[in-house]
């Protein structure tokens, strides 16, 4: 079996990544496909912890657009994340994968709250440990979650799985012939103000020397080839 680079990982999946081809709502077949993924993952002995966004259910940002107030529609959006790990943690209960599902906003009826030693007990025991409710704070994006969430559960590396390659000087989907960064680092997404992650969570991933690894999703076996080392995407740090 191939030797991991990444002992300990945190994937991020945002919110429309879980609406699969619609964008919005649950698509089960793409949670079974994610949780297959993962369930292969788990092979090699890696400490696995999510990060789940939530736009595809609710977007904070959105909200405030049409008039809400921003607090009131970032709780919201962070309500809508939970849905989504609980989502995702029973499909990948369904494929035999034990899971945890932690929320930064305590709802002990349906979640753990997030505890830091208790999260990364579950890991030592195999277990993934699915991360919801942001920071559980408003005006901080789930990607600032990832973060400081990796930060706190010492990740050797923060997998931001998207629908695309990795990160590209424009819009891969409007700008068919953009171009692709092999490698960049930390200040270059901040100042080319690439849209990849917020600056916030890049400080933080820049403070804490955490690597980012931006990855196509769609693509099978993309997690296990980012985990190995396996030059997939584009790698921040």
């Amino acid at each position: 079996m191939s030797k991991v680079k990444y002992k300990r990982i945190l994937l991020k999946l945002s919110g429309e990544v879980f609406g699969g081809k619609q964008k919005y709502g649950i698509d089960p077949e793409v949670l079974g496909i994610i949780a297959k993924e993962i369930k292969e993952l788990k092979k090699y002995n890696v400490d696995i912890a999510i990060v789940a966004g939530g736009g595809n259910i609710f977007r904070g940002l959105s909200g405030m657009a049409s008039g809400m107030d921003r607090a009131t529609g970032d709780y919201m959006g962070m309500l809508a994340t939970v849905i989504n790990a609980l989502a995702l943690q029973d499909s990948l209960e369904r494929e035999g994968v034990p899971s945890r599902v932690q929320t930064a906003i305590e709802m002990r009826s349906v979640a753990e709250p997030f505890i830091r030693r208790r999260a990364i007990r579950h890991m030592e025991k195999g277990r993934v440990v699915i991360l919801a409710a942001g920071t559980g704070n408003p005006y901080f994006s789930t990607d600032t979650a990832a973060a400081l969430r990796a930060a706190e559960i010492d990740a050797d590396v923060i997998l931001k799985a998207t629908k695309v390659g990795g990160i590209y000087d424009k819009d891969p989907v409007r700008y068919p012939k953009a171009k692709m960064f092999k490698k960049l680092a930390y200040l270059d997404i901040l100042n080319k103000k690439l849209k990849v992650m917020d600056s916030t969570a890049v400080s933080l991933c820049m403070d804490n020397n955490i690597p980012i690894i931006v990855f196509d999703l769609t693509k099978h076996g993309n997690i296990t080839r980012a985990v190995l080392g396996k030059g997939v995407g584009t790698i921040v740090g």
